[in-house]
């Protein structure tokens, strides 16, 4: 009897929680991975968080040279005034139909190729393919946009394939009706490689027992893309999914519109963020265009939370 009570007192005392780390001891222990949270929290606080501040000019006159806060308040003005614009909602209308486009059209293109990617077995031939697809992603947009300006050119290639059946010269970059068009291809040229990666991390989680069972039973390489990597990268597709519906009034686009676009195609290449830019910087309406900004910001951030609530409900899964 006194051994068992004994055991039971040992075992009581071994199933105690190990006493808690303080906090001091715990930033001592592990600083150097704390370090390398500091320049990314150093940049969101400076260049994410401090401006924010600067949205009081929504509501606010400002002049420049004058106060950073404004001068006089001025309630909703700016956001009337904008309301009632038409080219406000020009830009708006082409702003949700560019990126809409490109999104219902570059997000199947770039699973569709992870999953190719992924079916490689040769190391060498894939690291090729990963590579080349991956190097439109790190050019500069200055760079893209002058190569699609001398490719689109009444002289460039294609019009001198088209000639040469006997057709006429397209100005593509003056016709607003293809601005579109070369938007979500060159959205697609450039991203296309870099948007797998996240895609290929998640395939390479997924147990190769899987895959090997699926193959006993016979099922066929199509087949295991649909039921078995399909679903096992379902909460990385719904994340990435939401993160880009919350991106579909954005102005992630603003640098290819602006160094593609021109007053001739203002008609369907006039974005929210070249609006806002011409209102503030070019014409000094800082207000007003303070004002645009705050309310794409708004925007952005129903179409991310309606979204997530979306795919938690159908996906059971969502960014929180």
């Amino acid at each position: 009897m006194a051994g068992t009570t004994k055991n039971s007192n040992n075992s009581a005392v071994s199933a105690k929680k190990p006493p808690r780390e303080s906090f001091s001891r715990h930033i001592r222990k592990y600083w150097m991975w704390y370090s390398m949270m500091l320049i990314p929290l150093v940049y969101y606080i400076v260049f994410r968080y401090i401006p924010m501040a600067g949205n009081i000019i929504a509501f606010r006159r400002y002049r420049a040279g004058s106060s950073i806060f404004g001068d006089e308040w001025s309630g909703l003005k700016y956001f009337k005034q904008f309301v009632r614009d038409s080219n406000f909602w020009r830009a708006f209308r082409n702003t949700l139909i560019l990126n809409f486009e490109y999104l219902i059209i570059s997000f199947p293109i770039t699973i569709a190729f992870a999953l190719l990617l992924n079916e490689i077995k040769n190391t060498r031939f894939k690291k090729v393919v990963q590579t080349i697809s991956y190097l439109p992603h790190f050019i500069s947009m200055v760079i893209v946009a002058g190569m699609v300006r001398e490719i689109l050119s009444t002289s460039g290639p294609i019009n001198s394939f088209i000639t040469s059946l006997g057709g006429d010269a397209i100005q593509f970059i003056s016709l607003p009706q293809w601005f579109p068009t070369i938007f979500v291809v060159t959205g697609v040229w450039q991203g296309l490689g870099w948007n797998t990666i996240l895609y290929l991390a998640a395939m390479a989680g997924i147990s190769p027992d899987m895959y090997e069972a699926a193959d006993l039973d016979g099922a066929s390489k199509f087949q295991q893309c649909i039921y078995i990597t399909l679903p096992s990268i379902l909460p990385t597709i719904a994340t990435l999914l939401i993160l880009n519906i919350g991106q579909l009034c954005g102005s992630g686009a603003f640098e290819k519109v602006f160094l593609l676009y021109q007053p001739t195609t203002y008609e369907t290449a006039d974005i929210i963020a070249t609006y806002v830019y011409r209102m503030g910087l070019g014409s000094g309406n800082y207000s007003y265009a303070t004002a645009v900004g705050l309310f794409q910001g708004l925007i952005n951030l129903t179409l991310l939370t309606v979204a997530n609530n979306v795919s938690k409900k159908v996906a059971g899964t969502g960014l929180y």
